[in-house]
This record gives C-alpha cells, structure tokens and sequence, in this order.
C-alpha cells in the first residue's frame, strides 16, 4: 500500500506542477509535495528547442513627427519696386496703415504698415507681404483706381502733344497728369501735376507766361502760390503744399499744382515770360 501511496502522490504532482521530494543527503525527508508559485519575473528568453537564432527584438515605433508646412511664399519685401508694389501700398492706405504713396518702392513705412497689419489679424510680423498676408488684404480692400495707384504722382507722362515739339515749352497733360518742360522737342524735366476741380476747371489750349511771381499768395483764396508762373488769367503753374501732402485726393481752385518743390524751384529759373504753355487732354 505505500508504495501505491507514493505513485499516487508522484501522478497527482504532475497534474498540478508539483514536485516531490526524496530525501536529502543528510536522510532527513522533506514534505512530500512542493508546489511552485508563478514568479512575477518573467524568465530569461530561452534558445528554441531546434536551436537557431533566438527571435530578434521587435523593431522601435516611428517617432519621425510630421514636417512642419512650409511658411507662406514671399511676394514682396523691403526694397521691390513696382506697379505691384505701388498696388499693395494703395490697398494698405484703404484700411488706414499707410498714409504716404503710394511711391511703387517698398521702404521701411511700407513694412512697418505691413508688419502692423499682419500684427493686427493673428499672422507673423515679419513685415514681408506673403501670399497669405496678401489674400486676407484683398478680402479687406478693393480694387485700386489709376488714380489710387498714383495718388502722389509718379505715372509716366504720356507722348507731348504736337504742339509742344518747338520752342520753348510748357507742356501740360491732364490725361497722364503731367508737365514736360520741353526745349526744341528735347523734354528736360517732366513732374506730376494736379488740376482744378470740376466748380473750377483748369483751361485748356495754348497759352504762354506773362507773369512771374516767386512768393505769391492768393489775393481770391488768401492761400500761398509759391514759383507761381501765370499763363490765363488768374491760373498758373506753381508749388501746392496741399498737393504735397495729399495728392490726387485734392484739387486746385484751376491752377497747375506742383508737388515736388526742389523740381519747380529749379523750373522756376528756366522759364522766361513768354515761353509757351500747352494745355491739353
């Protein structure tokens, strides 16, 4: 009987993943049964019974982030010139961050209006017009007229009219609102002009200098007329200080307004009584 004892305590360890244990080398008997507990280590990895490589290491996860998208496309910064340019400036004045020009050069006032605009709706200063800057202005603005464009001068002057092409001459354009003073059909300075008012028009035809008056003022409008050279009445070419300051977005009560004071300083000592004056369209 013990000896089926012991075969059944031997089967009962295998079904349960006992071991039994035999007497120790000193002859003292341990408890018949030991049961092993899970360890919470896990075991050492084991080479496959058939040998070979042990399996390697799973591969590392990606940690390679998304790139970053790239920033607007650049069209304009500091020192571009240009119709674009002069369009940007015009656009800038209409949501009042620009307040001289457009000039068609892209200087430090136009990056400041820039850098502001760009402040003012979330976007990075950097003061360069990029694409995006460049699409919420349109959104905000509309499209600039001619006369938006060059609301401080600086449009070309259309070709003379034929009457100019001899002589000494004052020639007047009020389409490409410019004056070319002319000797012999050679054009030796042009400037921008301004006109008069629709109440107040400036005459037109051929004319010439009676009068010169280098400090005049106004005896009808109280208001000075600096390099004034007169040609039909009361009406004369001379400096505005207004034209100087606001443009196109003002009007003469009929005279020739000149913005650039160094350039008609300059006229003002060329032109004798006399000399001719073409006024046309």
């Amino acid at each position: 009987m013990g000896r089926a004892f012991v075969a059944g305590l031997a089967v009962l360890a295998a079904l349960t993943g006992c071991t039994v244990q035999t007497p120790d080398g000193e002859g003292k008997r341990r408890s018949p049964v030991h049961i092993e507990l899970p360890s919470d280590t896990p075991a050492p990895d084991r080479t496959p019974a058939g040998g070979g490589d042990a399996p390697s290491a799973a591969p590392a996860p990606d940690d390679d982030k998304p790139a970053a998208p790239a920033p607007p496309r650049v069209l304009w910064s500091r020192g571009d010139t240009g119709r674009d340019v002069r369009e940007l400036q015009a656009r800038l004045r209409q949501v009042a961050w620009l307040f001289e020009g457009p000039t068609g050069t892209y200087g430090e006032q136009t990056e400041r209006a820039v850098s502001g605009f760009q402040g003012k709706r979330g976007l990075p200063r950097t003061g360069k017009t990029d694409a995006v800057t460049w699409q919420r202005l349109v959104r905000m603005t509309r499209e600039p007229g001619r006369w938006d464009l060059y609301l401080m001068g600086g449009q070309r002057a259309d070709p003379p009219d034929g009457r100019c092409r001899t002589g000494r001459v004052l020639c007047i354009d009020k389409t490409s609102r410019t004056l070319r003073w002319m000797i012999d059909g050679r054009t030796v300075s042009t400037m921008a002009v301004r006109f008069g008012s629709q109440g107040t028009p400036t005459r037109e035809g051929v004319f010439s200098v009676y009068w010169k008056s280098r400090d005049h003022v106004s005896t009808l409008y109280d208001s000075p007329m600096p390099y004034a050279m007169f040609f039909s009445g009361g009406q004369a070419v001379h400096f505005s200080a207004d034209f100087a300051a606001r443009g196109y977005a003002g009007g003469s009560h009929g005279c020739v307004n000149v913005r650039d004071e160094p350039a008609i300083a300059e006229l003002f000592a060329q032109v004798r009584n006399g000399d001719k004056v073409v006024v046309s369209w």
